[in-house]
């Protein structure tokens, strides 16, 4: 089924991405791997093609394409290509969205710069190790103190978490309230009191920094807060979809390389004097994943071009994001199958992939939430 939703212009984006892909990420991927982190200088190179603030307006350095296909067409890319460790993603669709929304001209003009062309990279921390998706209960606190806040508490699972120059951390700057407590400042390298933790190990996306976050009486000044005091939460739920979708795209694109290797392993594979692909089982299989694919596909695409046009709604979201991420999980885990013993060597894609997937259905809010949401969207 043909894709209808890119024009020329995103079509010479995707060779440009893809050929970066192929020189400057993928043969370097796999000692990233070993050594748990993507180095800085990759961050420069991809700043230098354009590929870091795309839609962050021209005056500030960015491309001045306010065009989510660009974002698509990236995040895909990078998971057809098996290599999961740049964080791009999260430094461009996910926190650098803050600045452009809710920052004032002087914070934009002093922040977004760097950030377009790598020189500074980008982190949001809004998880902590006694919660995850319960924002209200965070426990990190910011308390003012004349210019500056005096920032305390911790944070877990931040991407980007080693690298990061700038955190937007979400704290809670009214202890007495739950959500409209919550505001939004950003912590820089090298403030007296912040500590990184751990480079976390994880089961895949190893080459991804996930660090702990650790805050000290860090003295926080109050013209490095992100729009208004109290209005963090709100901030935070408005740019969450935009977060689940991306997720969502990058989950349906592994499924669909997935399907593609394990296609043609099972077209020269052969077991019995035959392809492992003539045998009924195996093409039934492999027929039932190239449908929900399809139909994911379909619902996706829609969901894009719904987001591009500023329509997509928080529960279309968050149906994205369980849907493609649970048929990541199924897709890969059917095609490993089909790899047989093949599939457990990490010499094939597919042992990779199957690794990386398991954090789509947690990640970005789990699944489970996601469906909370639309059962309430239901009336429930």
């Amino acid at each position: 089924m043909d894709r209808t939703l890119f024009e020329p212009e995103h079509l010479m984006f995707r060779d440009a991405i893809r050929r970066f892909i192929e020189k400057e990420i993928a043969p370097h991927h796999k000692q990233w791997e070993a050594d748990g982190i993507v180095p800085r200088d990759l961050w420069l190179k991809a700043g230098e093609q354009g590929f870091l603030g795309m839609d962050v307006p021209e005056i500030y350095g960015g491309g001045g394409l306010p065009d989510f296909r660009y974002a698509v067409i990236m995040t895909e890319e990078l998971a057809r290509s098996n290599n999961t460790g740049p964080g791009f993603s999260l430094h461009n669709d996910v926190a650098i969205p803050y600045i452009l929304h809710y920052a004032n001209d002087e914070q934009k003009a002093r922040w977004l710069p760097k950030f377009c062309t790598g020189e500074e990279i980008l982190a949001i921390a809004m998880t902590e190790p006694s919660g995850g998706t319960d924002l209200a209960g965070m426990k990190t606190r910011a308390i003012r103190d004349g210019d500056h806040y005096v920032l305390n508490g911790s944070k877990t699972f931040i991407t980007n978490g080693i690298n990061a120059d700038k955190v937007i951390v979400a704290c809670k700057t009214d202890p007495d309230k739950a959500h409209d407590g919550i505001s939004l400042l950003v912590v820089e390298r090298g403030m007296p009191g912040f500590e990184r933790g751990r480079n976390l190990e994880k089961i895949g996306w190893h080459a991804q920094d996930t660090a702990e976050l650790f805050f000290e009486n860090v003295p926080v000044p109050v013209e490095n807060r992100i729009g208004e005091e109290g209005m963090g939460f709100m901030y935070l739920v408005s740019q969450l979809p935009q977060e689940r979708l991306i997720i969502a795209v990058g989950a349906l694109a592994a499924a669909e390389a997935a399907l593609e290797w394990t296609v043609k392993y099972c077209q020269e594979r052969t077991a019995f004097g035959r392809p492992i692909g003539k045998f009924q089982n195996t093409r039934f299989k492999l027929a039932e994943m190239k449908t929900e694919i399809e139909i994911g596909r379909v619902f996706l695409d829609r969901c894009i071009m719904e987001h591009n046009a500023r329509n997509l709604s928080a529960v279309e979201a968050a149906m994205a994001k369980w849907w493609c991420t649970d048929l990541q999980n199924r897709v890969v885990d059917q095609c490993l199958q089909l790899h047989g013993g093949y599939g457990y060597m990490l010499e094939y894609p597919i042992a990779q992939a199957y690794l990386d997937m398991r954090w789509g259905p947690i990640g970005g809010g789990t699944n489970e939430i996601m469906k909370e949401m639309i059962g309430r969207s239901m009336g429930f």
